[in-house]
């Protein structure tokens, strides 16, 4: 049986748990609430010094320490919860929600997060120094070559592989987060996509990269600001959209 659980407040997300004996196809399931004010009690010793380098300060929206769940869900989480998916509510699917868990089995060696690449070149403008720097640099550039940055829209957290994972938890240490901010001259404001994102440019090995069709993000923000000759290489997804991310408050197609 599938187990669904829910914030009863803070950021919208949903997370789904189940066993990795997949169970019989059918309608059967248990939703779980967790109260965000004992979450966030357990977090917030972990990822105080994330909210300084990412989020835009105190009382801003990306500040509050649920933000940054997803970064130490294995460390708040009971052990025999093994694997999660964590989802932003404003999502519409167009296939089953098993194939998603099914995901899992393609983790390469060392991975311990599924995540879908960022559609819009935010990151191409956060990086805008370390970019200047660097000439030639893959770092901000849209795919299939460059790494424009995360989105953590949908996640998938193997949290046996992150409690396992030396590497991983060694960048949860606040020195760590600090020397690789200032390593990519690094100013977030989007919690945890932003920890992920600078933890991707340095160890790639940590992610596997979901299909653009599992986190189809319809925002256009940045076409309109400033980056409208590059937008389209970011935005392109080609394909049948598998989930779709009505960011920005964006609607999502009709089927």
């Amino acid at each position: 049986m599938g187990q669904s659980h829910r914030l009863r407040a803070g950021r919208p997300h949903w997370w789904w748990h189940r066993p990795r004996e997949l169970p019989p196809a059918g309608p059967s399931g248990l939703v779980i609430f967790h109260d965000v004010a004992v979450l966030t009690e357990k977090l917030l010793p972990i990822v105080e010094g994330m909210q300084k380098l990412f989020s835009a300060g105190t009382g801003t929206y990306y500040s509050d320490s649920i933000f940054f769940l997803s970064v130490a869900m294995h460390r708040v989480m009971p052990r025999e919860i093994s694997r999660i998916i964590q989802m932003d509510l404003d999502m519409e699917y167009r296939t089953n929600i098993r194939e998603l868990f099914e995901e899992f089995d393609n983790f390469p060696e060392g991975a311990v997060i599924g995540i879908a690449r960022e559609m819009q070149p935010v990151y191409r403008h956060t990086f805008w120094q370390y970019r200047q720097e660097h000439p030639g640099t893959r770092v901000g550039e849209p795919p299939p070559d460059g790494l424009p940055g995360f989105n953590s829209g949908v996640l998938l957290l193997d949290l046996e592989a992150m409690r396992r994972s030396e590497l991983y938890n060694g960048l949860l240490e606040p020195e760590a987060g600090r020397r690789l901010a200032e390593k990519y001259h690094f100013k977030g404001h989007l919690g945890d996509q932003d920890f992920f994102t600078l933890a991707g440019m340095e160890h790639p090995e940590l992610f596997h990269v979901l299909d653009c069709s599992w986190n189809r993000q319809l925002c256009s923000w940045w076409r309109d600001h400033g980056y409208n000759e590059v937008f389209d290489r970011y935005f392109q997804c080609d394909g049948h959209v598998r989930i779709y991310h009505g960011n920005c408050n964006t609607p999502i197609p009709a089927e």
